[in-house]
């Protein structure tokens, strides 16, 4: 059995595409800038909300100060609305509650800005007692990084064959594979399987019941 799982946020535990989207599309509306369907949006993010903005704009448009702006109408927009859309993935909550149930410590390791990580995990996981909630910070580079995963083993106080790490793409499979813990993609998130494959998963999961099988096993 694991001691502690590493969940991604947005694609792995939530999704909050549609809230993305949304948000996304108004600040470059404000901005003079051309909207995109939701569904172009899966493939936009999992690098941050600065390369999201980056994508997100025309070709000829992506300059750093056009990725500022965007970011400015984003941010504001999204804290008030990031939830009205967004939803936990079948299964998930009552995954969550097992594992807590059966002693495995739970965190969350995603590169959405830290503000709105801690503000949808606690909307959506009231109950769960989590060892570390972080999202994308000042100073601390992003997935595929290793140094959240390590910094969150390091607080768990457990060795790293006692992690598994959990996401949904092949950014989250490359930050198992740097931190050297083993790590399960799912396939229901907002990359295809093949891109998951790609990168060397130890396991795939197609269920959140998968999920607690392999953490418990």
């Amino acid at each position: 059995m694991k001691r502690l799982a590493i969940f991604d946020l947005d694609g792995t535990l939530l999704n909050t595409i549609a809230d993305l989207a949304t948000s996304t599309n108004q600040a470059l509306e404000a901005c003079g800038f051309p909207t995109h369907p939701v569904n172009e949006y899966p493939f936009f993010v999992g690098n941050g909300i600065n390369k999201l903005f980056e994508r997100a704009l025309p070709a000829e448009a992506r300059t750093e100060e056009n990725v500022l702006r965007v970011r400015a109408h984003f941010l504001p927009y999204y804290d008030e609305h990031n939830a009205d859309l967004s939803a936990p993935y079948h299964g998930i909550p009552q995954l969550l509650e097992h594992l807590q149930e059966a002693g495995v410590q739970l965190a969350v390791a995603s590169n959405k800005y830290h503000r709105a990580t801690q503000k949808l995990i606690r909307h959506y996981f009231p109950t769960i007692r989590f060892t570390a909630i972080f999202g994308q910070r000042e100073g601390v580079p992003i997935k595929p990084h290793p140094q959240v995963v390590e910094e969150i083993i390091a607080l768990a106080a457990v060795e790293k064959e006692e992690v598994v790490y959990i996401g949904d793409s092949g950014v989250d499979m490359l930050t198992a594979l740097n931190a050297e813990v083993e790590s399960i993609g799912v396939t229901w998130g907002f990359r295809p399987r093949e891109e998951l494959l790609q990168h060397s998963p130890t396991y795939l999961a197609d269920t959140a019941e998968e999920i607690e099988t392999i953490v418990l096993q």
